[in-house]
């Protein structure tokens, strides 16, 4: 025990990435301003320094759209029970992921004897505040309260200062858990990345409920690998079997990043057993850290973003 404190004492005096980290955590970094920790937290992580008055890379440009893109409905967008009413009422309900309880301001609220044997509770403002239930009477009640607990506490904006969360709501919702026969790793992620409204490529997801075992890769839209990869995953084995609805979920993909109609934005969707379904809104991809390789692809990317000529958003 001694030995391990004595570690992250070293550590914290000897690397500036763990020291932020930690400072971070304290909440000790909040009376920086935005651009001053994005410019630390940046390069820190990236190895390259943030330059905001001539941004290039795809990373640079989406700290750029992080500190003066600031449009309300962001918000909206990127609340997960919100959201909802933004689909619904552009696809109707069947697009999205049928919601089984909530929304919720604390974990007490939640009647588990009124949701059904299997089911997914999620955090409404952040990325991560996450229980998988695939057996209710198996589920660890301790550890899934811990879980959404802490979550709710925290204001995901501070943590990379993605302002589209600053002003979320935090509460919890129980979505149906919905399931693939044909997907061993679990659901398949289609997240198309568009520019301007245009969807140009995509990288696909499995498994990402376990990081650990998570693979990613990015492909064109005629599902061609592309010569670049996230070098923070490993990548998906094997040819890649596109979905009969593909066509279709690239247009609703160019379809809701027209209605958003910013300079970049993700759109996910998910393809379960035929049908099409809503996944997110994503701003700021990996908080606009995203480690490219090989890190020219980083440029490249940029090269795609036209961002407003002015300056500012």
């Amino acid at each position: 025990m001694l030995g391990r404190v004595i570690r992250m004492t070293k550590n914290f005096f000897t690397d500036p990435a763990i020291r932020f980290y930690y400072l971070k955590k304290l909440g000790l970094t909040r009376i920086v301003s935005d651009e001053k920790f994005l410019q630390k937290e940046f390069a820190l992580t990236m190895g390259y320094p943030l330059h905001l008055r001539s941004p290039k890379t795809f990373n640079e440009k989406i700290q750029w759209i992080k500190l003066y893109d600031r449009n309300p409905v962001y918000t909206e967008l990127v609340d997960k029970y919100e959201v909802r009413k933004h689909i619904a009422a552009k696809y109707g309900e069947s697009f999205l992921i049928p919601l089984v309880g909530g929304p919720w301001d604390s974990f007490d609220e939640i009647d588990f004897a009124k949701l059904p044997e299997q089911f997914v509770l999620k955090c409404t403002h952040d990325s991560g505040g996450l229980v998988i239930c695939t057996d209710k009477s198996r589920l660890d009640l301790a550890a899934a309260k811990a879980k959404i607990e802490a979550s709710l506490k925290e204001n995901f904006f501070w943590v990379h200062r993605e302002w589209p969360y600053k002003n979320v709501k935090p509460r919890i919702i129980a979505e149906a858990y919905m399931d693939d026969e044909n997907a061993a790793e679990g659901l398949t992620d289609y997240k198309f990345f568009c520019f301007g409204g245009e969807p140009k490529l995509l990288y696909i997801s499995r498994g990402l409920s376990d990081h650990s075992t998570a693979s990613i890769s990015f492909y064109d839209l005629d599902g061609n690998r592309m010569p670049f990869r996230r070098s923070d995953y490993r990548p998906i084995d094997g040819e890649l079997v596109l979905p009969a609805n593909f066509d279709e979920m690239k247009t609703i993909a160019a379809e809701l990043a027209k209605t958003v109609g910013c300079a970049f934005v993700r759109i996910d969707l998910y393809s379960i057993r035929g049908s099409i379904y809503f996944s997110e809104v994503t701003f700021s991809p990996c908080a606009g850290m995203l480690p490219f390789e090989p890190t020219e692809w980083d440029r490249k990317l940029g090269d795609w973003i036209d961002l407003p000529t002015d300056g500012r958003a």
